[in-house]
């Protein structure tokens, strides 16, 4: 009785309580849910609490904005595509000038969740990312200056500012109400929160055997917690080499030589939506990603049979997906600096 209990309680919360205009947003359950114990992988929470709805709001329109790139033709969602599992299923993201990116578009679905952001760690926060493609001549092309300087041209948006922030905008109030928007995309209500709040039901018997795999040939000790991943660094051929690869990871931060090919573990979640797969994209085939994990990471064998029940289990992390109507962006006035294309 308590599974089917908890089964439609959970059903109730995180189905019935969207709000049209904010990302996930729900009321919080008069009760608490209490999830499966001594599992290495946590549920998202079945809401998302957001305390100031007029600053995410105006993270989403920045978030969609194209003007805060040089060309008038990027923005955060060409890379993290919220249509697309948060990424944009491409080996390397383009960039300005159609310059093609030196590593894969991680997804910025639950990426509240990561110990530090980007593959190589280089952003403490959310906040701290949101600035740093704006201003990448490889990505979006433009400055800080230019870009808050194209906002203040923009009137829609000097009111926007002065309401949330109580003045005009600077690039810390840009990337702080992004941050606070993304800090809304969360996915819950996949399959396998359902199963470890309590429902039985929820998953099949390969897909239970596919997570009994997971753990037991080590998947797990690394892809944990309640992103499934995000949380630690891995060297990228553990056991075996990787290819030959030049994207020397942490390193570039550390400049450790210890950190050579050191990667920031990706989150599992919605993994089935997030192809192609690795920081460099070259794997387009899920099962295929697991083979090789299995034989580089951990040096143990998993049959082609095992390879089909752990990509079983990976399919029931997709949650669902943020929804909310898109942002209808102030125009620009005829101050506003006209897109420039020139490389």
């Amino acid at each position: 009785m308590r599974n089917g209990i908890v089964a439609g309680t959970l059903a109730a919360l995180v189905l019935g309580c969207q709000a049209p205009q904010t990302p996930n947003e729900t009321t919080a359950p008069a009760s608490p849910v209490v999830a499966r114990a001594g599992e290495p992988i946590q549920p998202l929470p079945l809401s998302v609490e957001i305390t100031d709805s007029a600053k995410v709001e105006l993270g989403k329109m920045l978030f969609f904005d194209p003007r805060l790139s040089k060309s008038g033709f990027l923005s955060c969602n060409s890379c993290h595509n919220l249509s697309t599992g948060g990424s944009d299923n491409m080996p390397n993201s383009i960039g300005h000038g159609w310059q093609l990116g030196p590593i894969n578009s991680p997804t910025v679905l639950n990426a509240k969740y990561n110990l530090a952001q980007f593959w190589d760690g280089r952003a403490a926060d959310l906040k701290e990312q949101a600035g740093g493609p704006v201003e990448n001549p490889g990505e979006m092309a433009f400055t800080h200056v230019a870009a808050v300087a194209t906002l203040h041209t923009i009137p829609g948006y000097v009111e926007l500012f002065q309401k949330v922030y109580g003045g005009p905008a600077d690039i810390d109030h840009v990337k702080g109400a992004i941050a606070v928007f993304e800090e809304t995309l969360i996915t819950p209500d996949s399959k396998f929160d359902r199963w470890l709040y309590g429902d039985d039901t929820a998953l099949s018997q390969d897909e239970l055997a596919g997570y009994q795999l997971f753990k037991d040939k080590g998947c797990a000790t690394c892809h944990n917690g309640i992103a499934v991943g995000g949380s630690m660094y891995q060297k990228m051929g553990l056991k075996k080499p990787y290819r030959d690869d030049k994207t020397l990871g942490r390193f570039n931060v550390t400049k450790n030589e210890a950190d050579k090919y050191v990667f920031k573990v990706p989150v599992l979640r919605n993994v089935e939506l997030t192809y192609p797969y690795f920081h460099d994209g070259s794997v387009w085939d899920l099962r295929e990603a697991v083979l090789m994990m299995a034989d580089l990471q951990l040096g143990i064998p998993v049959s082609e049979p095992e390879a089909d029940q752990i990509v079983l289990f990976l399919k029931t992390l997709t949650g669902r997906q943020p929804s909310f109507t898109l942002p209808i962006l102030p125009p620009s006035s005829p101050d506003t600096p006209k897109p420039d294309r020139s490389l």
